[in-house]
């Protein structure tokens, strides 16, 4: 049988509907053009319509029958004046024409010139670390095309780079450390000083993002958090950084800020914490943050090197067992607090020997709060005491399994001194005040993903729970209700959290009266007394 022949469709058709596609696409062009007057004054009629609907639904019922009359009789009167319709229509069609109109913001097509100087040089500055001999075809030489490296870029007021995304050589090490750190030194320095910038990098796509980030906010007080038990907010952070956020109140706004929240217990994975930070920079704010929020569901021992009494308004009060500001306290304080974690390590044993639930008191948190121990530390041999450091082991080592945490608060120039014990078992950390990346690193074991300002407010740094990323931090102001310089606002705030005075055991109840910041007694159940 003869084989037909193909139809001519297979070898024509192709160009036949690519030549049909753009002329319909031509046709619906055109369409558009010559429509869009009536495209505009469909729009805004619907638009003019949609608000009529939420005029009427939002008028009350009692109301509605008068602006019914109202309208009808502005009808009537347009009806009966000469060319009222005509006028009419064309009012409601120019209306119609103004609501219809493309509110879209026009974006400029490219940056102006001194915004294209700036990307020119930021790519010019690159080309050295970008770019090899060898490569046949860079992506960066001098001279080049910058618009091929960057694929979007975003500019503030004071037209500085404020968003950037870099495209690099797939040949770029960019898994080492060092050749990382060069590439943000040189973008911090290009793009303008002063700010703080968040580096992204996508190794497998081969691309850097830089961003600008706001200031975290300072005017955060001290308050009530909405928290679970075992929860304590270190501060707030990102709102990138952290997938959860917690409702604040700012006098009588509300509004939902991102925190860090460090979680304890027996199944912490960071059960203690190490805060360092130089003079004024907020480690002891922190620490009475802290103490504020321990004290909702347990007890709280405190031991204060420096000796300045940051820590009075706390003396007496409800769950606090102590306040040892001096050589001779301090150790028995932790003496005590060791044999405590061993008792209840023991209790615990014995109950689930027996099967039982372990009992409540070793259930009950236990705080160990240390403001510059180092202090005591090397006045402990000249008075014959022995060293808080040395006394931190067990709760250090077997705290986590009954309640017991440990947070330490140390300067900078002190780290050295601090124990072994402190250094191994404190895997949550925190860095306040000015610090460069290498401190940063130093302690919490990681560089930060952004730039560190050479000028922050109290309370700010970085923190790290374990293993986990950088987030930048601001701790919630809480100072020294009892100082001077502290404002009635912030003043407020801490008095409101603090629990009620605990009276003196043999001793009738007193009205409560404010602790004397130069002498601190605080009488509790293990029989702690601070020395002033």
């Amino acid at each position: 049988m003869a084989r037909r022949p193909l139809p001519r469709i297979l070898s024509t058709g192709s160009t036949q509907l690519v030549r049909g596609r753009d002329l319909a696409r031509t046709a619906a062009d055109s369409a558009t053009d010559v429509l869009h007057p009536l495209i505009t004054i469909s729009r805004g009629l619907r638009r003019l319509a949609a608000a009529g609907r939420r005029k009427w639904a939002g008028t009350p019922k009692d109301r509605r029958g008068p602006l019914l009359f109202l309208v009808a009789s502005v009808v009537l009167t347009v009806a009966l004046v000469p060319y009222g319709p005509l006028l009419a229509v064309i009012t409601l069609m120019a209306a119609a024409a103004w609501q219809g109109r493309d509110r879209t913001p026009s974006t400029p097509a490219g940056p102006d010139e001194v915004q294209g100087k700036r990307l020119e040089s930021l790519y010019e500055a690159l080309v050295p670390y970008f770019s090899v001999p060898e490569d046949p075809a860079p992506l960066y030489a001098h001279g080049g095309e910058w618009g091929k490296a960057f694929d979007s870029y975003e500019f503030d007021d004071t037209g500085r780079v404020s968003h950037l995304t870099i495209r690099y050589p797939a040949y770029f090490t960019d898994g080492e450390a060092d050749s990382r750190a060069r590439i943000e030194q040189l973008l911090h320095a290009k793009s303008g000083r002063g700010r703080e910038y968040h580096f992204a990098w996508d190794e497998e796509g081969n691309q850097l993002t830089v961003a600008v980030l706001p200031p975290l906010p300072t005017d955060i007080a001290a308050q009530r958090f909405v928290t679970a038990p075992g929860e304590t907010v270190l501060g707030f952070t990102d709102p990138a950084g952290v997938p959860r956020t917690l409702p604040l109140a700012f006098g009588e706004d509300r509004r939902d800020v991102p925190p860090v929240i460090w979680r304890t217990g027996v199944r912490s994975t960071e059960p203690h914490l190490l805060a360092v930070g130089g003079p004024g920079s907020g480690t002891t704010t922190l620490l009475r943050s802290i103490a504020l929020q321990a004290l909702q569901h347990g007890d709280v021992l405190i031991i204060e090197g420096g000796g300045t009494g940051e820590f009075a308004c706390l003396a007496g009060r409800a769950g606090v067992l102590g306040i040892e500001c001096g050589p001779a306290g301090a150790p028995a304080g932790l003496e005590w607090a060791a044999r405590e974690t061993e008792r209840r390590l023991l209790a615990a044993h014995r109950a689930r020997q027996a099967g039982l639930t372990p009992p409540e008191d070793t259930r009950r948190p236990l705080w160990l709060l240390l403001d510059r121990p180092t202090v005591l530390g090397n006045l402990a041999p000249a008075d014959g005491g022995k060293d808080p450091g040395t006394l931190l082991q067990v709760p250090l080592r077997h705290g986590r399994a009954v309640a017991v945490t440990v947070v330490v608060a140390e300067q900078f120039d002190a780290m050295e001194s601090l124990g072994e014990a402190v250094l191994a078992h404190t895997r949550a950390r925190v860095v306040l005040g000015p610090a460069s990346s290498g401190w940063v690193e130093a302690v919490l074991g990681a560089p930060p993903h952004t730039t560190p300002a050479p000028d922050v407010p109290a309370g700010r740094g970085y923190a790290r729970l374990g293993t986990g990323p950088v987030h930048r931090l601001q701790v919630p102001a809480t100072p020294d209700p009892y100082d001077e310089a502290t404002s009635e606002t912030h003043r407020q705030a801490v008095l409101a959290l603090l629990p009620g005075h605990t009276p003196p055991v043999d001793a009738p109840p007193v009205a409560e009266a404010p602790a004397d910041p130069v002498r601190v007694a605080a009488p509790g159940p293990v029989g702690v007394v601070a020395e002033g």
